[in-house]
C-alpha cells in the first residue's frame, strides 16, 4: 500500500506548488487551480473547489443539470459534487495499487476540467 511519504514524493515529482497543511493533507497548485490531496487509507482523495452554489433555486437547478451533463460526457477522472454550499470536483484513488502515473492522470484531469469548464460555468457564478 502506498504510504503518506510515497504520496508526498509523487506530489513533489509533479513540480507544482505543494504545501502540506496537516499530516497527510496537501494543497497542490496555484490560486486558480488549487487541489487538496488527502491521504486517507485505503484511498487518496483529491478535491478542488469550483464555485459557491447560486442563491437562486432556478439557477441551482440549471447548474445541477449542467454538472450532471459534464459528469456524463466530459470528465475522464472524478466527478462534480456538492459539499455544503460549494460545488467541488472530486476523485478518489485506491492506495493499494497507486502509481505515480495514476495520480498524475487524475490531477491533470481535474486541472483540465477546471480550465475547460470555466466558461460554461461562468453564468452560474454571476448569480451567486
Amino acid at each position: 500500500m502506498v504510504t503518506r511519504e510515497d504520496v508526498e514524493s509523487f506530489l513533489l515529482r509533479m513540480e507544482e506548488n505543494v504545501e502540506e497543511v496537516e499530516p497527510g493533507m496537501w494543497v497542490v497548485g496555484a490560486d486558480s487551480a488549487r487541489i487538496v490531496v488527502h491521504h486517507s487509507p485505503p484511498i487518496l482523495i483529491l478535491r478542488a473547489k469550483v464555485m459557491e452554489l447560486p442563491e437562486d433555486e432556478e439557477h441551482c437547478a440549471k447548474l445541477f443539470r449542467k454538472l450532471l451533463e459534464l459528469n456524463a460526457g466530459d470528465l475522464v477522472h472524478g466527478a462534480y459534487a456538492i459539499e455544503e454550499n460549494d460545488v467541488i470536483l472530486t476523485d478518489t484513488l485506491q492506495l493499494e495499487n497507486l502509481e505515480f502515473s495514476h495520480l498524475q492522470a487524475s490531477m491533470d484531469s481535474i486541472e483540465v476540467a477546471l480550465a475547460s469548464h470555466l466558461e460554461e460555468l461562468a453564468p452560474f457564478r454571476a448569480n451567486c
